[in-house]
């Protein structure tokens, strides 16, 4: 009876530890893994540049699943701030410099400078240059970190330039000529040539950049109005609409359907275009043979300030995985996040210190990106300081469109905007 008793203890304890094992190996095997979502707009090539970051943190980090929301660029600002209105939308966001002030009064932000600043964080807000947080940083509380920065730069298509027999601006650069009448002749050209000089759109950093490359300001260093006694703002506002309405630039809204200033310079339909390095993969993918030029100035000096446009990163305030999220960020918009994103042909530059040697040069004059950015403004400096006022911007631009199609002066649109500067500031 007592043997009988022992044996029976022992395969209860030998069922019993078996049943044990397979419970923990099959949570073992089975351990969930935390998923997070991140959304953000940007063109195939673009996509694929920001897809390098998230492979490179997963690999590290297993445990770990992280798929990235593609969302058109047209509309993403209203699709994302309706999500975020209804406590929705990815775990970490992109969002542009312009609407970045509507992120933080809406509270849908998470607030990011404690982690930033402590040990768990691969990067701390002193890696980045002051002029690139704009609103990101209100009250000395930081929600969003720029992921990299694109300072305005203009594209043009050499292979087109070579077959019109024009002079290129590289060229007029090296002379020391490259200003407003350069471009003018430049422009005239391409159309004598039969394509479009140049795509002007109604973006406040193109604005903007015209603004200053003539020495001209719509707020002062300390964010002070003075578009309405800055002659030389006014000014570039005049030349910049001459362009237009001369026929030496095509305004960007009135281009057909499917045509936009990527595809026309992709087609040789147009020579020349401005933005920063977001469509160089693009381009280099399609063999294009293109090169950068700085913003031509009416100033005597061989450039001025442009406009940076610059995207954060943020913790969506609702997330259920805030922790993993954030974690998740600091590496996206590290040294180690960036190096991997940008390095060789990427779709920016560093808005980090000390890495910019990692961008390749192609097309040959990348530096003159490098340059600006270590002049340039982004939006909700003091010097483009409409960023700071939620939806001043869009009125801006609604503005600025409305010249552009020909159907208000450049007087009138400078009167409009420092109205409504005066009417929407805080």
């Amino acid at each position: 009876m007592f043997r009988f008793g022992k044996r029976l203890l022992f395969l209860i304890g030998l069922v019993l530890s078996v049943v044990f094992l397979q419970a923990c190996s099959g949570s073992a095997g089975n351990t969930a893994k935390v998923k997070l979502t991140m959304s953000a707009w940007g063109n195939p090539a673009e996509l694929k540049v920001y897809q390098k970051a998230i492979d490179a943190y997963m690999k590290e980090n297993p445990e770990v699943d992280i798929e990235l929301i593609p969302i058109a660029s047209d509309g993403y600002e209203q699709k994302l701030m309706t999500q975020l209105t209804g406590n929705s939308g990815a775990d970490l966001f992109y969002v542009g410099a312009e609407y970045m002030s509507r992120v933080v009064e809406g509270d849908a932000a998470e607030p990011l400078t404690s982690f930033l600043n402590s040990e768990e964080s691969d990067t701390s807000p002193d890696a980045y240059a002051e002029g690139l947080w704009g609103a990101a940083k209100k009250d000395g509380e930081i929600y969003g970190v720029p992921v990299d920065c694109n300072p305005l730069v203009m594209y043009y298509n050499k292979d087109l330039f070579k077959e019109l027999g024009i002079k290129t601006p590289q060229q007029y650069y090296d002379e020391g000529k490259w200003n407003w009448d350069a471009f003018k002749e430049v422009t005239t050209e391409l159309k004598k040539g039969g394509k479009k000089g140049y795509i002007q759109e109604n973006t406040l950093q193109q604005v903007e950049s015209w603004i200053w490359s003539n020495g001209g300001s719509v707020y002062d260093d300390n964010g002070q109005l003075v578009l309405d006694k800055n002659k030389e703002a006014q000014e570039a506002i005049a030349f910049m609409n001459s362009l237009v309405q001369e026929g030496n630039a095509v305004y960007a809204g009135t281009l057909p359907e499917g045509q936009g200033l990527d595809a026309m310079f992709l087609s040789k339909q147009v020579g020349m275009i401005s933005a920063g390095r977001w469509l160089t993969p693009m381009f280099h993918e399609a063999g294009v043979h293109f090169d950068y030029i700085p913003w031509p100035t009416n100033t005597g000096k061989k450039t001025e300030p442009v406009a940076i446009p610059t995207a954060y990163l943020s913790v969506n305030a609702h997330s259920e995985h805030k922790e993993e999220a954030m974690k998740f960020l600091s590496f996206y918009v590290s040294e180690a996040g960036q190096t991997a994103r940008l390095s060789g042909i990427g779709n920016a530059i560093p808005s980090v210190t000390g890495i910019d040697d990692i961008v390749t040069d192609e097309p040959p004059h990348t530096d003159y990106m490098n340059e600006a950015r270590e002049t340039g403004y982004a939006h909700g400096t003091p010097q483009s300081k409409s960023a700071l006022t939620p939806g001043l911007v869009n009125e801006l631009q609604d503005l600025y469109e409305v010249m552009l199609l020909g159907k208000a002066s450049p007087e009138e649109t400078v009167e409009k905007v420092v109205k409504t500067i005066q009417s929407m500031s805080k």
